[in-house]
């Protein structure tokens, strides 16, 4: 449940009726358009994002006075609370990538040299994240031996934390770390499906592609900022270039949990992250590229030092088990003072016939 400090900002209906803009209170639902007036009843999110810091706090604060007195609404249907621009994903855990070069390079660097250079990322495609609740169809592509086209016999989740811009940016104009409050709106808990075998054989040269593309899951709730715990982040070494460089606390403290068909397998910590939120900005933009409202950028696989901290489960079994079609995967994230910050689930469904 989530308490009334949290306040995160959906999109709901009620029996059939029309999409309206809501915030979580507990065990209910604020009606933010029956309470603030016309312009939430929208299908979105996008619109009051774009407004900016100034409105987000100003409606944060009525809110948070509305939460204490008003009618809540229950019963109700979540949906993908925002329209989906773009997205990206970074590769931002040490652990994570350090865990994963070793599996796949046994005798080299298990960091490439780039890696502590710049937030290494890629582009995926807004058309297939989902809200939490779809089932996850089992993707079909070229894998070894082979290559034969079959369905993926290794698809894997990636436990991540997504953040949600609703300010956009000039195109051709970078922005800086410290911009990143004046942009990012919020967060979601968030799933990056991965297809390993079909992963490993196509990424070599370009990257990944058809193995992460079929579906990204994301929490109904976005977080505001306002309502997270922030911590000084890990130390870099070498010290990053001047533009990726971060004045203030902006490592997120909290931890997410990852479950199997009810069984809690691993919980990462997030806090431990290599690079932030706002470094993923700057370089997000660094060459120029400009921001929509809408646009989703995910941390890549949270994962931590001990073994029951590893965010996927090439990591946990090293590469040995996988999920099984049935299977329900569930990511849940708390603040490290016990505050519920969300969750996003998705069953596996059997790959389609061709």
């Amino acid at each position: 449940m989530f308490d009334r400090t949290t306040l995160p900002y959906g999109v709901f209906s009620k029996a059939g009726g029309p999409k309206r803009i809501g915030v979580a209170v507990e065990d209910g639902v604020l009606d933010l358009a029956a309470n603030l007036g016309s312009r939430f009843a929208e299908g979105s999110l996008n619109a009051f994002m774009a407004e900016g810091p100034a409105s987000w706090a100003e409606v944060r604060s009525r809110v948070t006075e509305l939460a204490q007195t008003a009618d809540l609404v229950r019963d109700v249907e979540l949906h993908l609370p925002f329209e989906v621009a773009d997205y990206v994903d970074f590769y931002a855990s040490e652990q994570h990538a350090t865990n994963l070069g070793k599996m796949f390079r046994p005798d080299g660097e298990a960091l490439l040299p780039n890696w502590k250079h710049l937030p290494v990322g890629y582009h995926g495609r807004a058309g297939t994240v989902v809200v939490s609740g779809t089932d996850i169809v089992r993707p079909s592509g070229l894998t070894l031996p082979g290559p034969s086209y079959r369905p993926s016999a290794k698809l894997d989740v990636e436990v991540e934390l997504g953040f949600v811009v609703g300010v956009g940016s000039e195109l051709g104009k970078p922005c800086r770390t410290g911009d990143f409050a004046d942009h990012v709106f919020g967060v979601v808990i968030l799933n990056d499906w991965s297809a390993r075998d079909i992963q490993s054989y196509e990424y070599v040269p370009l990257g990944p592609f058809l193995g992460k593309s079929f579906a990204t899951s994301i929490s109904p709730w976005v977080v505001p900022l306002a309502a997270l715990d922030r911590v000084p982040a890990p130390a870099q070494d070498p010290e990053p270039a001047a533009y990726l460089q971060v004045d203030g606390d902006w490592a997120i403290d909290l931890t997410l949990e990852l479950s199997r068909n009810g069984e809690v397998v691993s919980r990462p910590p997030f806090a431990g992250m290599y690079w932030t939120g706002p470094q993923m900005l700057a370089h997000l933009t660094a060459s120029g590229a400009s921001l929509r409202t809408g646009d989703l950028f995910a941390s890549g696989t949270v994962s931590g030092d001990e073994v029951d901290q590893r965010g996927s489960f090439i990591e946990l079994t090293w590469n040995t088990s996988f999920l099984d079609d049935g299977d329900v995967v569930t990511i849940s994230a708390t603040t490290a003072s016990g505050r519920y910050l969300g969750e996003v689930s998705g069953r596996v469904a059997a790959a389609s016939r061709s």
